[in-house]
């Protein structure tokens, strides 16, 4: 551990439907480096987490509501995938309203898998090069991002992966964006 992350406030919003490693993992990995995590979603209480998008894995509780937190209250934010997740939180004005403060306030962020369904809701991907899962490229191409095969792109402060079989490097990619 270098503590890259130390002094850091990271929010990781996700919603019911979470994949689970795509939350734990890439939370474990700023946590080493020293940041300090909350989980924050749609409603207080806990969200269900999945894996592979069929069966259910672990609870985990939230530490604060969307509607209750501010972009000044993170330094960055991490946008886990699971289909339900990113479905969820795409319907909801205070997830979408964050997520987008977030990126056009230039603060980084990590994204996984079916993640970007969030930031095309608040459109903040066009001009933008990222990856994804590949059933939601064409999304990610008609709100004018460009969209490329690789296992994590950064561009300007914005990581992206397409799967769990990227965690390593994305979790790598996320830690050096969010020291920056």
């Amino acid at each position: 551990m270098t503590n890259a992350l130390n002094g850091r406030r990271v929010a990781i919003l996700a919603a019911d439907g979470v994949e689970q490693v795509e939350l734990e993992k890439p939370r474990q990995a700023v946590l080493d480096e020293g940041a300090t995590v909350e989980l924050v979603s749609l409603d207080t209480g806990e969200i269900q987490a999945m894996n592979g998008d069929i069966d259910k894995g672990d609870r985990f509780p939230v530490d604060r509501k969307v509607a209750d937190v501010e972009v000044g209250d993170f330094d960055a934010l991490l946008l886990p995938g699971g289909t339900m997740n990113p479905d969820n939180l795409r319907t909801d004005p205070d997830a979408v309203r964050f997520v987008g403060e977030f990126v056009r306030a230039g603060k980084p962020v990590g994204v996984i898998c079916h993640g970007p369904w969030t930031l095309v809701e608040a459109d903040v991907v066009r001009g933008r090069t990222l990856t994804s899962f590949p059933s939601i490229r064409t999304d990610l191409r008609n709100a004018g991002a460009t969209v490329v095969d690789q296992e994590v792109v950064v561009d300007n402060g914005l990581v992206s992966s397409r799967n769990p079989d990227d965690l390593p490097a994305f979790c790598r990619e996320v830690v050096r964006s969010f020291a920056g």
